[in-house]
């Protein structure tokens, strides 16, 4: 599920030329992504109402059905299409499987195991995306959406025979109302919303302008670009492994504003090391490993702050990040086409702000 939203920026190069389209529509398509994102939580609340399971299943068949657009329409719009469902897809099955694990695993516990769960996003990056480059150099850029509609089918299969219900889970649980109700007058929820939305834009500012830099700045092709993905993969990688070891000693709040600050130095590094290839590579590792501790490490907070609409107020917190990537993917290309500086600062000032809203996101019964 993670792949086809993650390949897309590495191989934008690629997909620009073989969509004939120029960056900006790209960018644009990129926004309608993360627009559509902000419509998961009004999807997610089958995960609240009738159940973790059939949340689960509802955003597979999501993902399922966006990128088997493709199949069928080889276009631009098709891709776009794909782009949007499947984006749509992840953000509903996402909060509905953390709330399924809520549910199970305690509080002190479950920042090591939502971690776990994480290394999804890391291996899309580290396995899927080189993957996925090796396909289109081989047979062209629509070569891994029917791969992936094929996958998406087996895991929705898988999910059915093997993920048990939720049982204990009320067949008809809190209205909808109720639940909006009780995300919009929570002030944590509130700030843990906006503290995600800046965070997310932050990253989309320099992630989105990855794969073009590296083209434009060292001439890097399709297997050069595969290997940027390698390089960020295996940072996110670490960055979830410290999660999994840290995050429930620190306290998930603390390990927050550590990484936080991390990150903020790690921004102001990049451009300073980045005149080479090999210091570039090091820039992005450092950028990308201290972004994922921040996320990863925010997960298990956000899963506490309303347990009793735990797959609502997920769905808010992915949907708020979807905003922050489009207000991102709108500034990204202007920013870069004045220098990396300008994307390494805008990148700061938005994690600055998450920082300052840090200290209102309280966990219920604080």
């Amino acid at each position: 599920m993670n792949t086809i939203f993650r390949m897309v920026t590495p191989l934008l190069p690629i997909f620009r030329d073989a969509l004939e389209v120029d960056l900006s529509r790209l960018s644009k398509a990129l926004a309608w992504r993360s627009i559509a994102g902000a419509a998961s939580p009004f999807l997610a609340y089958i995960a609240d109402n009738r159940g973790r399971k059939a949340g689960m299943l509802f955003g597979l068949a999501l993902f399922t059905a966006g990128v088997s657009t493709v199949v069928f329409l080889p276009t631009f719009n098709g891709f776009a299409i794909a782009l949007v469902l499947s984006a749509m897809g992840k953000y509903v099955f996402d909060p509905a499987m953390q709330a399924y694990l809520g549910d199970q695993v305690p509080y002190e516990q479950r920042g090591a195991t939502l971690a776990i769960t994480e290394l999804s996003w890391s291996g899309s990056f580290f396995i899927g995306v080189p993957f996925a480059a090796f396909l289109i150099a081989r047979w062209g850029w629509i070569a891994p959406f029917p791969l992936l509609g094929i996958l998406g089918l087996g895991a929705f299969v898988i999910l059915v025979r093997l993920i048990p219900s939720d049982g204990s889970h009320p067949v008809k649980g809190p209205s909808f109302a109720s639940n909006m109700r009780a995300v919009f007058t929570s002030s944590s929820a509130i700030a843990a919303i906006g503290l995600i939305m800046f965070l997310s834009a932050s990253n989309e500012v320099v992630n989105l302008i990855v794969g073009v830099w590296m083209n434009d700045s060292f001439g890097l092709e399709i297997a050069a670009l595969g290997l940027v993905a390698v390089v960020i993969g295996f940072a996110e990688l670490s960055g979830e492994g410290l999660v999994t070891f840290w995050v429930d000693r620190l306290g998930k709040k603390r390990a927050v504003a550590i990484g936080l600050l991390v990150i903020n130095l790690s921004a102001l590094l990049l451009p300073i090391i980045s005149q080479s290839l090999v210091g570039a590579f090091i820039g992005l590792f450092l950028y990308y490993i201290s972004f994922e501790f921040v996320f990863v490490s925010s997960i298990p907070l956000m899963s506490e702050i309303i347990p009793s609409a735990r797959a609502t107020i997920m769905a808010f917190i992915f949907a708020s990040a979807s905003l922050g990537r489009a207000f991102a993917a709108l500034i990204a290309v202007p920013l870069y086409e004045r220098g990396l500086w300008y994307s390494a600062l805008m990148s700061l000032v938005l994690n600055m702000a998450a920082l300052f809203i840090l200290r209102w996101v309280k966990v219920a019964g604080e």
